[in-house]
């Protein structure tokens, strides 16, 4: 592979911005150079990054890519091609497609699948069920990169919600543990009473659908907090590594510990829906930002952001999960829930830092580094000599609005759309190939699996 010398870009990794060049060479970071210092041997390509920043590519912990048995919302094809066009080089996907990835040969399957269509790393979680926990002990933990459980609503019969098999699960394996939590007779109770307050006699007929401001209220904050502290005091008794996923609410944060990282064997993620949306964003865009766990208020909302630069909340993903349109009319009953947030999760963040809300070198450390050292990711995440060349670069100051044209996602929609971003990917690297340049996308690689340490 010829050597490439990306130059005059600056460098963010590690919690420090510095002005220099990488070399890559053999799919690798060969060189990081400071300042003017010069490549140690001659290069095939020089690529002037003046005015960017170079990143590692994001890492993304948590897509649903609808490969297999999905894919009229979207593939593995078309969902990666929105990832590299914003900057994200690796994804995990989760498991509740069609068939669902709670069977090892399901699980074979489908990262058999994913090498003959990812642009992108990939890796995928085991989808646990109250029945399948013998199966943990099987499972490869250098090629498997978690387990996910759901306890809350599910599709088919992955709602976890016998506690034998809870514990079964908890203390059945040293994978994380991935866990959306919201407590299912909570919702329920919301949903029976919503639908009593909205009928307008006692003996009218109840009705099918509810207004979507509602879903906050529905799929509430102590919905969430029953659950993630069940979670949490399993994970506990059993020693558990537990990852709590897409936190949508400042009481859970009581749950979790400000110490380092390292040390950490029970850790949160926050998604970028519930960072940028609060429910004020209903009254315009209704079911568009529907999403389990719903985006709640401008209070939540702000503490969430709060625990990300505190230390609390450790990492930054999406739940990316394309629905087409039509999918997504109706109310906080009958619509679809999910977000199609890779193409513009990283720009997104990038905003914040325009708006003082997070550093640029916190957007790196919750994107790119956490979620190696989460996952034990073997050999990506930083800028570091030795690792994969997975890189991005960033430019500031262009400003652009996001519309149907620019979306990758199979779903060709955003709930972004029409905004104006200051930010954009000029360049995404995979493995050292240009995948992503100025618009235009590189469909003929196919990134690599994943390995865990």
């Amino acid at each position: 592979m010829k050597r490439i010398h990306i130059q005059n870009a600056i460098l963010v990794n590690e919690g420090q911005q510095v002005k220099g060049s990488i070399v890559i060479e053999n799919e690798k970071i060969a060189e990081i150079l400071v300042g003017s210092e010069a490549p140690t041997t001659p290069c095939d390509e020089a690529i002037d990054a003046e005015g960017c920043y170079l990143l590692p590519g994001a890492i993304d912990g948590h897509v649903h890519f609808r490969d297999p048995g999905l894919t009229q919302k979207g593939d593995i094809t078309s969902e990666s091609r929105a990832a590299v066009a914003g900057g994200v080089t690796s994804i995990m996907d989760m498991p509740n497609t069609s068939p669902q990835t709670t069977s090892i040969t399901a699980l074979n399957d489908k990262l058999a699948l994913m090498a003959t269509k990812s642009l992108v790393n990939f890796s995928c979680y085991f989808g646990a069920t109250n029945n399948n926990y013998a199966m943990l002990k099987e499972l490869d933990k250098h090629r498997v990169c978690g387990v996910k459980l759901f306890m809350g609503a599910s599709t088919g019969d992955m709602l976890v919600d016998k506690m034998n098999s809870l514990l079964k699960i908890f203390g059945g394996t040293d994978l994380p543990i991935a866990v959306h939590s919201e407590d299912q007779q909570t919702i329920k109770e919301n949903v029976e009473k919503y639908t009593r307050l909205a009928k307008s006699t006692p003996d009218a007929e109840a009705p099918k659908d509810l207004p979507a401001e509602l879903h906050p209220l529905i799929r509430s904050e102590e919905a969430c907090y029953r659950s993630t502290e069940l979670a949490v005091s399993l994970a506990k008794e059993a020693h558990a590594r537990l990852h709590v996923l897409h936190l949508s609410t400042g009481k859970e944060l009581a749950l979790f510990e400000k110490t380092p990282l390292a040390q950490k064997r029970i850790t949160a993620e926050a998604c970028v829906g519930h960072l940028i949306f609060d429910d004020s964003d209903y009254a315009g865009m209704q079911s568009l930002i529907k999403c389990n766990p719903a985006i709640k208020s401008r209070a939540n909302r702000e503490a969430l952001r709060e625990a990300v630069n505190s230390g609390l909340i450790d990492v930054i993903a999406t739940d990316h999960a394309p629905h087409l349109l039509e999918e997504k009319q109706g109310g906080a009953l009958k619509a679809a829930s999910g977000l199609p947030m890779i193409q513009f999760s990283l720009v997104s963040m990038l905003e914040l830092v325009d708006e003082q809300v997070f550093t640029i070198e916190t957007i790196v450390e919750k994107m790119c580094h956490a979620p190696a050292e989460i996952y034990q990711i073997n050999n990506r995440g930083y800028l570091r000599k030795g690792y994969q060349a997975d890189l991005v670069l960033v430019r500031p100051n262009e400003g652009w609005v996001v519309t149907p044209d620019c979306i990758e996602s199979k779903c060709k929609w955003s709930p972004l759309e029409g905004r104006t971003l200051h930010w954009k990917i000029d360049k995404t690297f995979v493995n050292g190939h240009l995948v992503y340049a100025n618009g235009e996308i590189n469909d003929h690689y196919r990134g690599q699996e994943i390995h865990f340490r």
